[in-house]
């Protein structure tokens, strides 16, 4: 079939009347035979942009995806939207893969997804070289740079591969989170022919964003879940441990929890994560091994227990909740031990590959640097959203209203005294130890270490009276704005800053926020504005046919249709054919499908009936 346009393709199969920001213009810039680099937070429609186009062009389009549970939902998802698409994975018998491959050879698939660590066995790489491969993508392309926050070694075979084929294809690469650095390694790594780079901006609005200090973390928690019984959310653990010990406690309570770790068989892992999916389990705590990729759409809500490691992990583990546009929650629980065990991970890290000394430790100092930043996230007073725009070179606003920053309470006070007590003290010791050694150096701790030390007989020993988390976090504002730095090194230490002159020297007055008072923890219990006028009545009833249908076929219920398009359906109350197309997200084969049996539904609850 010959299509006119992009559009046709967009409503046909994936049942939308326009294209998201920034889409279309990759969609043409793919179309015209341009390497393209899409930077789009998640939730902003990439997959899209290379579907799409592998619609119009003659031949197969391969997609490079790091994970199994991606490549599944992905292909189910364009299988539904009758696409034909395949994936070869290790998920798959011999046979299987066999099977697959064949049906590539013969031309039956549009799509075909791939693990990079199967670009260069002998017998796929005999199909691509015999095969018409119009374009290659590369999905969460950030793997490819080792300045990314998830570098993987398989996909530096890529470049490998794809200087083995005969005719080069077009080259597309996709992200959620990518610094200019990390955009511009995977130009250079992929060696890109004058790529069209598009980054449409990484806020996403219907966040919102929490850091909190807790003295108890799970019972802040526990505090937290107790308003969020029927919602859906992801707990993130730094540890196998942790998650062990969260899920095992959250289980005893009553809470519908499951777990899922890198330590658990193969299996179990399948099994668990179905049972998030598939809505069996309300909570699924995890460490990050957990979500990439994960197109679950009713995720309201995602909790990290600990500080991750660094931004880019941070937002994208963030993101995964809100994914529908409803407004959802992103709550991080901070404590000074999640730095400490970071910088232990760090060091200890027995996944990475390096192939020179020199190289491991550039690395690390680098990972160093943005754990830095990441713990600057969680000691800011400034708006966080603000503070996430800006980390990936975005622009924002001072105020969101929408984190809990801009929703505190806070004073600004003096502390001009304070600074130059806590740089006197940095400067006396010879810029030798860290934060705790200066706080308890300044407070007068008799500790064993700063008696040993004799660090007590300093003229700055005991001469601030102020409690140990209100130094800390004036010795956080003042790393924060470069009167003091922190190393990166394994153990870090305090050093004068850029700007300590303006304090120990010119005698600048120095004034920072502090919170006046700071409410508890509260969940966002607003209704969801697209849920203002919808028959809650209706939808509980369409969402028991789409839970029918996805039971049958044996797929999450958001693949048959998500909620938004259960909404819509809601809204616009179609009553045939016609009419069901007009509703987002219904294509021709899901009409095809599924629309005799919810327009029959929607008839029923217009007439009056109660099904």
């Amino acid at each position: 079939m010959t299509y006119k346009s992009k559009q046709e393709i967009l409503k046909q199969y994936f049942g939308y009347d326009s294209f998201r920001e920034g889409q279309a213009f990759l969609v043409d810039s793919i179309l015209a035979g341009k390497d393209v680099v899409g930077v789009m937070p998640t939730g902003a429609g990439k997959s899209i942009c290379f579907q799409v186009p592998s619609m119009m062009f003659e031949g197969i389009t391969l997609v490079i995806s790091p994970l199994i549970s991606l490549m599944k939902d992905q292909v189910n998802a364009l299988t539904q939207a009758g696409i034909k698409a395949a994936y070869l994975n290790s998920s798959l018998t011999l046979n299987q893969y066999h099977r697959v491959l064949q049906n590539a050879r013969n031309g039956e698939y549009k799509l075909l997804y791939v693990a990079p660590e199967r670009l260069l066995t002998e017998e796929f790489l005999d199909f691509a070289q015999n095969s018409n491969i119009a374009m290659f993508t590369i999905d969460e392309a950030h793997c490819i740079s080792q300045w990314g926050q998830d570098f993987r070694p398989s996909y530096l075979k890529i470049i490998d591969f794809l200087s083995q084929l005969p005719k080069r294809p077009v080259v597309s690469a996709f992200t959620a989170t990518a610094t200019a650095q990390v955009r511009e390694d995977i130009v250079s790594s992929l060696k890109l022919t004058n790529p069209e780079i598009l980054v449409t901006g990484f806020d996403r609005k219907n966040l919102s964003f929490e850091v909190i200090k807790p003295a108890d973390k799970f019972q802040t928690l526990c505090d937290f879940l107790k308003q969020k019984q029927e919602e859906t959310g992801i707990i993130y653990c730094t540890t196998r441990k942790t998650v062990e010990e969260v899920c095992d406690r959250l289980t005893k309570q009553g809470y519908l929890a499951t777990r899922y770790h890198a330590g658990l068989t193969d299996q179990e892992r399948k099994e668990n994560q179905d049972d998030f999916i598939f809505d069996r389990m309300r909570i699924i705590v995890a460490t990050n091994a957990f979500g990439m990729g994960i197109d679950k759409s009713n995720v309201s809500y995602v909790v990290h227990y600990n500080m991750p490691k660094d931004l880019e992990s941070y937002y994208q583990e963030a993101g995964r909740a809100g994914r529908d546009g409803g407004p959802a929650e992103c709550v991080l629980l901070y404590s000074g031990q999640d730095v400490r065990m970071n910088l232990f991970l760090i060091d200890n890290n027995k996944d990475a590959e390096y192939a020179e000394t020199e190289l491991e430790e550039l690395i690390k100092s680098k990972d160093r640097e943005r754990l830095k930043k990441m713990t600057f996230y969680c000691h800011t007073n400034n708006c966080l959203r603000e503070y996430i725009l800006n980390y990936f070179g975005d622009t924002a606003p001072n105020f969101c209203g929408n984190c809990s920053n801009c929703k505190t309470n806070f004073e600004t006070i003096d502390i001009t005294v304070e600074a130059q007590k806590i740089l006197s003290c940095v400067y006396r010791v010879k810029e030798r130890y860290g934060v705790k050694t200066i706080i308890d150096i300044l407070r007068g701790s008799k500790n064993e270490k700063i008696l040993h030390l004799r660090l007590d007989s300093l003229p700055t020993y005991g001469i601030m009276k102020n409690g140990e988390k209100q130094v800390r976090e004036i010795i956080n504002y003042l790393i924060l704005n470069d009167y003091l730095a922190l190393t990166t090194d394994q153990y870090p230490v305090l050093k004068l800053g850029n700007r300590s002159r303006e304090i120990l020297i010119d005698k600048a007055e120095i004034q920072m926020k502090l919170a006046k008072d700071i409410e508890a923890l509260k969940p966002n219990k607003k209704v969801k504005p697209e849920l203002l006028g919808v028959d809650q009545i209706l939808l509980e009833r369409l969402k028991k046919i789409r839970l029918q249908f996805a039971s049958q076929q044996k797929v999450p219920a958001f693949v048959i249709f998500t909620d938004s398009a259960l909404i819509d359906m809601c809204d616009k109350l179609p009553l045939n054919d016609s009419e069901f197309l007009m509703v987002s997200g219904v294509g021709e084969a899901k009409l095809k499908r599924y629309g005799q049996r919810f327009i029959s539904e929607i008839s029923d609850f217009v007439s009056g009936k109660n099904g």
